[in-house]
């Protein structure tokens, strides 16, 4: 296998469990609801974390997601756990996150977690009332999903995320407006409001096409958006990134960050994408590819890019204006080579003028109603 080295820039570690018990109606990411596998994935991520020794001097966060990680045992979680410290450099300190479906946890697995060295928690609650859950395709109910966070909190977690959609065909805005003062209530340290996204293949997608469902519009879904990120802040919660939002900047997802800062990342297991600087590459979206490359000593590769110098500088205006803290003009210049503010002086006077950014201190950032629009606003 091809051991990438990078940075000296403390790197990220992302770790793909791709099992569920059951598929979401509206989920595209890769998971199968099969677990027979189980144990060879756990072999094969065991040998793949190998041929990566040497990508990172350190890692300041482990992230483990799905699929559904809360599928596996607390034995099993551990001992992936302590073969990532045995394998890799983890910073003291470091942010070390799992995703947990609400049905699958108590208090007792939630202490096992923390007995394990997990620090954070991220449940996919998605909404407390069960005719939304039931249309999501979700396995759990809003008693689980509150009993899931009150789990957490009573095994000491101090770093509670909880995820919820909006958008879902059905939910009024008082609905929703509901559901955020439900996650509230638990004074969760972070919280991910995505709206409902349908890919093509998903049996969402299947009966939007029949039109037995619809999806709101652009300005019912740009309402969603803006209403969502004033209640919160209202409720002293900083709209950091266009999905998410914490209690303090402390509090913000240090891993997903690196998403959005080129910080380098290793993924591990299938589906998972890494970064080093200018090169990007994913493994196989298929369980049965990943394993057989695995257990023959190869790079589960599906795919791999060097990016230019002009496509690293569009992403990074791209999560520049998906985050609140924007772009700061002179490391943005010392990194890619550009003076933004004077090479795109007109074009940033324009978007300033209409609102959807704004302009202090050699700072970038986009306002409320430019993180509504923050995938239109890199093309500038």
């Amino acid at each position: 296998m091809i051991a990438e080295k990078t940075t000296r820039r403390p790197a990220g570690l992302y770790i793909h469990v791709p099992f569920c018990r059951s598929k979401c109606a509206y989920c595209d990411f890769y998971s199968i609801a099969d677990n027979s596998q189980l144990d060879a994935y756990l072999d094969a991520l065991s040998r793949e974390m190998k041929c990566y020794r040497d990508f990172a001097p350190l890692f300041d966060t482990v992230y483990i997601g799905g699929g559904t990680p809360s599928c596996l045992e607390i034995r099993q979680l551990a001992e992936l756990l302590a073969q990532v410290r045995d394998d890799f450099p983890i910073a003291p300190g470091a942010e070390i996150t799992v995703e947990v479906n609400p049905g699958d946890v108590d208090t007792v697995f939630m202490r096992g977690l923390r007995d394990a060295g997990i620090n954070r928690v991220s449940i996919g609650v998605q909404s407390f009332d069960d005719v939304v859950l039931n249309t999501l395709g979700r396995r759990h109910n809003g008693r689980e999903g509150r009993e899931a966070v009150d789990a957490a909190r009573a095994a000491g977690f101090d770093n509670i995320g909880v995820d919820l959609i909006y958008g879902v065909p059905g939910q009024s805005h008082e609905l929703w407006r509901e559901t955020m003062e439900a996650a509230l209530r638990f004074n969760p340290e972070h919280l991910s409001c995505y709206e409902l996204t349908v890919e093509e293949g998903t049996p969402f997608h299947h009966r939007i096409e029949r039109g037995e469902i619809s999806l709101p519009g652009e300005e019912e879904s740009y309402r969603f958006f803006t209403s969502t990120s004033a209640f919160l802040e209202q409720r002293g919660y900083t709209h950091y990134e266009v999905s998410n939002f914490a209690r303090e900047h402390a509090l913000i997802s240090r891993h997903n960050h690196k998403y959005w800062d080129h910080s380098p990342c290793l993924g591990l297991g299938p589906a998972a994408h890494s970064f080093n600087g200018n090169r990007r590459w994913w493994n196989h979206r298929c369980l049965e590819l990943y394993l057989r490359d695995v257990v023959n000593g190869l790079a589960p590769l599906a795919g791999m890019e060097d990016l230019s110098a002009e496509e690293l500088l569009l992403e990074a205006l791209y999560f520049g204006f998906r985050t609140k803290r924007g772009i700061h003009g002179p490391d943005f210049r010392e990194r890619y080579g550009i003076d933004l503010f004077r090479e795109k002086a007109p074009a940033l006077r324009s978007l300033r003028d209409q609102g959807f950014v704004t302009l202090e201190d050699e700072f970038l950032a986009p306002t409320r109603r430019g993180l509504a629009l923050a995938d239109r606003l890199c093309l500038l």
